[in-house]
């Protein structure tokens, strides 16, 4: 939860990656991104007005997390 209003990037099974801000996650993975954008565009120009969607978790391949700062 500590990663809720961060900008994650999340890959489907299906190869399509969504990059956006974590509004919400819970224990099956469910997602819930604001202010979406398709990583590949060009390949998935149908996405490019997706703004806000719900991804379940049976379809995320994985998710990738902001980088850590400070060095922990």
């Amino acid at each position: 939860m500590d990663l809720v209003g961060r900008e994650v990037t999340v890959e489907l099974k299906n190869d399509l990656a969504i990059r956006g801000t974590l509004h919400s996650v819970d224990q099956y993975l469910n997602i819930k991104l604001e202010n979406t954008r398709v990583v590949d565009q060009d390949k998935y120009p149908h996405m490019l007005s997706v703004r806000n969607c719900f991804i379940r978790g049976s379809v995320v391949r994985y998710v990738q997390l902001p980088s850590r700062r400070g060095g922990h």
